[in-house]
């Protein structure tokens, strides 16, 4: 059976996040926040958080590789910044000693007597929020075809590698579809690659999480986007409806007109490993 493999130093997994960065990200949610801000704001926690589920007493394990792709107008390139900015892809310790900077937040708690309390907190940052221009995402695709493709051939009995895509747009740069085909067909021994898809929206409007079919949704678009979506494996499944949401056997990867909690738990179920040895 496929998405068996146990993740180790000897046998990482690879993590791709693709994130559109195009003119409409920095339309509003519910937050108040532009999308681009926020989406920014759950990546850099995710990547903290695997940061954390790495450390041992020995320092961070390199259980992930951990890339970023950003896309809009004519670009396609590594979402990180600094040190990080020459690669798109990163051992998980590398990422953990360069930070682009930590920035003090400020963070509300329950102060255990029926109040409320503000806490200062540090928040490390390794991506920037930006939104200019267009929507290549079939340009972004191919970059990550090339960029699994070079894994996969460096790690072929690992598990597969995730693709967590977020967009909130139609491409401008021609059908993803056949591209995000292509992406899904690259294997290791353990399985094909998984692309889960996730679409933003701040109109209100039909949400659609983790569905079976296209029947339900209303335009090409979102047919197509569930279509480029792989199913779900049955670990990360289980961890969704522990999530309570509604799975169903062949429910794919795929959230459509997302609210601010379906990203954060994107996020956290794409990013949700089979097994990780303690070694």
């Amino acid at each position: 059976m496929a998405y068996q493999a146990e993740i180790s130093r000897e046998n990482p997994t690879c993590i791709l996040f693709v994130i559109d960065q195009s003119g409409s990200m920095d339309e509003i949610m519910d937050t108040g926040r532009s999308k681009a801000s926020f989406v920014a704001d759950v990546l850099n926690k995710t990547l903290y958080t695997l940061i954390t589920s790495c450390s041992k007493s020995d320092g961070v394990r390199n259980y992930f590789d951990v890339g970023v792709i950003s896309y809009a107008g004519s670009q396609v390139a590594s979402g990180f910044g600094g040190a990080l900015s020459g690669e798109i892809v990163h051992p998980i310790h590398a990422i953990s000693e360069n930070t682009l900077r930590v920035e003090e937040r400020k963070k509300k708690v329950d102060d255990g007597a029926g109040g409320v309390v503000e806490l200062k907190t540090k928040f490390p940052v390794w991506f920037d929020p930006k939104s200019a221009g267009g929507t290549p995402m079939r340009a972004a695709l191919g970059k990550s075809i090339e960029t699994v493709g070079n894994w996969c051939e460096q790690h072929p009995g690992s598990y597969p590698p995730t693709i967590l895509h977020v967009t909130d747009g139609q491409s401008t740069d021609g059908a993803p579809e056949e591209m995000a085909d292509g992406l899904r067909q690259i294997s290791t021994k353990d399985g094909q690659a998984l692309l889960f898809n996730l679409h933003l929206n701040t109109a209100a409007g039909l949400e659609i999480v983790f569905p079976t079919a296209e029947t339900a949704l209303l335009d090409d678009y979102s047919r197509i986007l569930f279509r480029m979506s792989s199913p779900l494996p049955a670990h990360l499944a289980k961890f969704a409806g522990d999530k309570g949401y509604t799975i169903a056997d062949g429910s794919r990867g795929f959230i459509f007109n997302g609210d601010p909690q379906c990203v954060v738990d994107f996020f956290e179920i794409g990013t949700r490993p089979r097994l990780v040895a303690d070694r």
